[in-house]
């Protein structure tokens, strides 16, 4: 046997034990859009699994303004952003993002963990300290690894525990405190105020990745800082734009020298190829039926308000959310694919999450709704998990 048959053995080995522990992951491919209902391999199916949470993915107002760009600007961008990639259509974008979140200046990048990555790398450094929420996204996680700094990780939304990790982060360079507006698997969000409270009289900043509430909390949409009503130009804002906002990308947001030094310094944002100007046109085209279109946000409101209720009814852990994230916990690994995949059999898709996306002994259904629901599908997922749940399924690795 040679030493790359040796390497690969060790690879399938490793694939086994994923398998073995119920922690392989496998993609499903869409046949068509991103709606409620979705076909995957010419079966329809309905889905809980999108964060497409106003309904704008499919939206053929902005597929037109993409089209039309396209007809303009062409297809490729060409070049990094501080080479030859930058466009007038990102600059619109940057100024509306902006003037949407209520900061100084807008940066935008390609992707949420690109912007994170790049806001931290590009702000903290070895000589600095970041307290950490606990159940942070791994695109924080890995941008707080590129700083080098000292990491202060700190229970979930405990804001005594993070005033108690600045305390001792007095002799530091620079202190941040990291969180995220709206938790990815959780869909809790934790106390702004209070966190911003400390921030000040830390001398501290405060980061917030607001992927899960950018376009759904807030006045007009603005975000977990319009639904607090806070505003600090100590704040370094992160939203994303492939969630709410139907399309892709996101950006960072906050005073205007927080900002250039981002530019200056962000290796996600220097060293790659700029996003196409037909994705910022369609951008500026979503951000304006947010705007507009309020009704999508009330309409999810009521469509969350009636799932929490039917969930109450389950045997299963809730989560405190109050967003459109909502986790139905059932600890085990087996018995989240169990019950996602008798859901599947009734025609329902709502995704297994398992560790390391969420701490052991939490796996969990995360259920998510988008304003494209109708009440009639919240009621026929409840009765499809009520009735699955009652038989108590259980997923069996299929053995080698």
């Amino acid at each position: 046997m040679s030493a790359l048959d040796t390497a690969l053995d060790a690879i399938r080995a490793q694939l086994d034990a994923l398998t073995r522990a119920g922690l392989a992951r496998r993609r499903v491919s869409l046949d068509g859009a991103q709606r409620p209902r979705v076909s995957i391999g010419g079966e329809t199916l309905l889905s809980f699994c999108s964060n497409d949470y106003l309904g704008l993915a499919a939206d053929e107002r902005i597929g037109l303004a993409l089209i039309q760009a396209v007809q303009r600007y062409g297809v490729g961008s060409g070049g990094s952003h501080l080479v030859i990639g930058h466009t007038a259509a990102h600059d619109a974008l940057e100024r509306d993002l902006a003037d949407f979140t209520g900061q100084a200046r807008a940066l935008f990048f390609g992707s949420g963990y690109l912007a994170n990555m790049g806001v931290l790398g590009a702000l903290a450094g070895r000589e600095d300290v970041i307290v950490s929420d606990a159940l942070n996204h791994a695109s924080l996680i890995d941008g707080m690894r590129l700083t080098r700094a000292r990491v202060a990780r700190v229970p979930h939304c405990d804001v005594a525990a993070v005033g108690e990790a600045l305390a001792h982060a007095r002799d530091a360079r620079a202190r941040f405190v990291v969180t995220e507006g709206v938790f990815s698997m959780d869909g809790d969000t934790p106390d702004i105020p209070a966190l911003l409270e400390l921030c000040d009289r830390f001398d501290a900043w405060l980061v917030i990745d607001d992927a899960h509430g950018f376009g759904v909390l807030g006045r007009s949409g603005g975000g977990v800082l319009r639904h607090f009503d806070v505003r600090s130009p100590r704040i370094v804002y992160v939203g994303t734009l492939g969630k709410a906002a139907g399309v892709s990308g996101a950006f960072a947001a906050a005073a205007e020298p927080v900002i250039e030094l981002i530019l200056q310094r962000a290796r996600s944002y220097i060293y790659t190829t700029a996003s196409p100007a037909f994705v910022a046109a369609a951008l500026q085209a979503s951000l304006a039926i947010i705007r507009e279109e309020g009704w999508r946000r009330e309409k999810l409101g009521r469509l969350t308000a009636m799932l929490k209720t039917g969930l109450e009814a389950l045997p299963a852990k809730l989560g405190r959310s109050q967003s459109a994230i909502q986790p139905l916990i059932l600890g085990d690994n087996a018995r989240a694919i169990g019950v996602s995949e008798a859901l599947r059999r009734r025609g329902v898709i709502v995704s297994a999450i398992r560790p390391p996306t969420v701490p052991e002994g939490t796996a969990r259904l995360r259920i998510s709704l988008s304003a494209a629901h109708e009440e009639a599908d919240v009621r026929l997922l409840l009765e499809c998990l009520a009735a699955v749940m009652s038989g108590a399924p259980t997923w069996q690795p299929v053995s080698s």
